[in-house]
């Protein structure tokens, strides 16, 4: 079985089991999290797709840990024109563990 979730603003595929990085959650780790904005629930053959949510399905998961990922450098620059700027980012996110999925 397996599922099609929404959060952060973008769409994972998540199975019993898998674990998945999303966006920085406000949770502590081992605690359990539940996503409400379910696409689209499949089990074999069958599918059930939502417009644009499933009613009453939910994902649960467990926090596994939070971190950063890599360093990424943003550089704006033009030539001739003494403009040169650069930042760098590194995004917070979530690795969550699925732990059920219900289709509601």
């Amino acid at each position: 079985m397996y599922a099609v979730i929404a959060t952060g603003g973008k769409q994972y595929r998540v199975e019993k089991g898998s674990v998945v990085r999303v966006e920085k959650l406000d949770a502590e780790a081992g605690a359990e999290v539940k996503f409400d904005q379910v696409l689209l629930v499949g089990s074999g053959d069958g599918i059930k797709v939502g417009a644009p949510l499933l009613a009453g399905a939910a994902v649960s998961a467990t926090v596994e840990r939070h971190f950063k990922g890599d360093k990424v450098s943003v550089v704006k620059f033009r030539r001739r024109k003494h403009y040169l700027r650069m930042k760098n980012h590194r995004q917070n996110y979530t690795e969550v563990k699925v732990t059920d999925i219900s289709a509601g």
